[in-house]
């Protein structure tokens, strides 16, 4: 197996002018992923890891499955990679691969579609993917680890957390706060100047018209609470700051 796989890491760097990445998640997001990279050409994608030990040595549009997380080390040392995208759609686990990837020396990359249209003046944090028809307009906050989804649109000076996932179709309001590890499902709206809490989920189609608190579901036009799983309190320490206005 070990030589499948070097034969796959020589292959697959058939482009030294650009950094190599691999890719961490070989599931329907990664290969999101993967298609982002090639449409933009900014780095040669080796290959993918996957913690379902039935992909190793298989093949995901084209690119080989390199192993688990656990043996990122080896290939690294194999292959001389360096840089990473995680593209894990559950918001805990990415923020957590995110950190022991730094940690051992990885670098992560951003995914951005061509035909995401990103303000001059928005900001993106590292390991940050957008996927087609993204709209981020003027002044957006966009911290580590998130993933704003196909076709959502992030309006003027809203802050988005870490390791917040944006569904396809999402639309948030200007000024608004989505503090980390919040979901935003498809299709839902929040409007303007609120805030949704660490770690709330907003279901799909749902019109958010009021404050989220942490750790609350929330459903419906109007939203509702349907859930909640943990005192504010508790929260304190994921709470994210607030953002800077101009």
């Amino acid at each position: 197996m070990t030589r499948v796989i070097d034969h796959q890491l020589q292959s697959a760097a058939e482009n030294p002018r650009r950094p190599s990445c691999v890719i961490v998640g070989a599931g329907g997001h990664g290969r999101v992923v993967l298609d982002i990279l090639e449409n933009t050409r900014t780095c040669n994608v080796i290959g993918f890891v996957d913690s379902n030990p039935q992909l190793r040595g298989t093949r995901i549009d084209g690119k080989p499955v390199l192993g688990g997380p656990d043996d990122l080390p080896a290939i690294r040392n194999r292959s001389g990679v360096r840089h990473a995208v995680i593209a894990i759609g559950n918001n805990g686990v990415r923020r957590d691969l995110a950190s022991r990837l730094e940690a051992t020396g990885f670098t992560l990359l951003n995914a951005v579609h061509p035909s995401a249209n990103i303000a001059r003046n928005a900001s993106l944090g590292r390991n940050v993917v957008i996927a087609a028809g993204v709209h981020v307009c003027c002044h957006v906050q966009i911290g580590d680890s998130t993933i704003l989804n196909t076709g959502c649109i992030v309006d003027h000076e809203s802050m988005i957390g870490t390791a917040t996932h944006v569904c396809p179709g999402a639309r948030i309001a200007g000024r608004v706060i989505i503090e980390s590890g919040a979901f935003v499902g498809i299709g839902a709206t929040v409007i303007q100047n609120l805030r949704v809490g660490c770690e709330a989920v907003i279901g799909a189609g749902a019109v958010v018209i009021r404050d989220v608190d942490p750790m609350t579901t929330v459903v419906g036009v109007p939203a509702r609470p349907v859930f909640k799983s943990a005192p504010a309190r508790d929260l304190e320490p994921y709470l994210t700051a607030e953002p800077v206005h101009a």
